[in-house]
């Protein structure tokens, strides 16, 4: 695929992944209030990197992508919800969120907590009910325990409490690793895992995926640091500083920003390592890894 072509493709999926939410959340029944709340988050924009990462693997294994849209509607509601909670007063207290004012400012912090609660359980409700012969229900199973092991004590929560709890602490290269590998790298590495499992990969293929995935999410969040730093506001669409002022351990911090520069170039070129060994028609993956590193929002 050349690039005008991968970038209608990302594009495409990212109109199919925004209608498909627009979809969930018009069939929703309950008190509007909590809805207008659980919308206002999960329609404010942002990269959709996570849903994107799932669809570009089944395209990459030669199946239909939107046999992969009601996974990638529930990855992002869960990624909204963390978002959520993220910014509450008690985290990291935050006002700005995609360049809108968070939840808890609009909403309140009492239903900003229960939009993002509502939001996580309504995301395995969708895999739950999917209802297509091309997924069996082993392969429905799997997509729904493991998303619970990403997202949950021991993956994206373990990670936010090592973060709560290393705030004001110096912290080694393999703890703040530990924090970011489960943080972030987890919902990242289980949208390749979970695109894998829809695409049919072979054991080998999963391997490499995963491994590919591991090194995307580090360099996601090295590229975070830096933004933190020397982002400019009105494009990353929160407040720039915000790791320095909640005594946040970082790679820059730790490794200087030169150093942080390199190590995110590091896990770029082997991310894409074992995506070429992973043998897949990988070119939106290969995309998505190079705006990565280069974006500046």
């Amino acid at each position: 695929m050349e690039q005008r072509e991968i970038e209608q493709f990302l594009n495409g999926q990212k109109r199919a992944v925004e209608e498909t939410l627009s979809r969930y959340m018009a069939r929703l029944r309950g008190p509007e209030t909590l809805r207008r709340a659980m919308a206002y988050s999960l329609e404010a924009g942002g990269k959709r990197i996570r849903p994107l990462l799932l669809l570009a693997t089944v395209q990459a294994l030669g199946k239909d992508p939107a046999l992969g849209l009601p996974v990638a509607a529930a990855v992002e509601m869960i990624h909204t919800y963390s978002l959520i909670h993220d910014d509450l007063p008690s985290m990291d207290n935050d006002d700005l969120r995609r360049g809108k004012p968070t939840n808890h400012k609009v909403f309140g912090e009492a239903m900003a907590i229960l939009a993002g609660d509502a939001l996580l359980t309504y995301a395995f409700q969708l895999i739950a009910e999917i209802d297509d012969d091309r997924l069996s229900p082993p392969i429905r199973l799997q997509l729904i325990e493991q998303l619970a092991q990403a997202a949950g004590p021991e993956g994206m929560v373990a990670g936010q409490v090592a973060d709560m709890e290393g705030e004001g602490k110096t912290l080694s290269l393999a703890e703040l690793e530990y924090i970011h590998r489960h943080k972030t790298g987890k919902m990242l590495q289980y949208s390749v895992r979970a695109g894998a499992l829809i695409g049919g990969a072979s054991t080998e293929q999963q391997r490499e995926l995963e491994a590919f995935a591991d090194h995307l999410g580090l360099a996601f969040q090295i590229r975070d640091d830096i933004l933190d730093i020397e982002g400019a506001e009105e494009k990353i669409g929160k407040r720039v500083g915000s790791d320095r002022d909640n005594n946040k351990a970082t790679y820059p911090a730790l490794l200087t920003l030169a150093g942080a520069k390199q190590t995110l170039r590091v896990h770029i070129e082997e991310a894409q390592r074992h995506l070429r060994q992973a043998k897949v028609n990988g070119a939106a993956l290969a995309y998505i890894c190079e705006l990565v590193a280069a974006r500046d929002h």
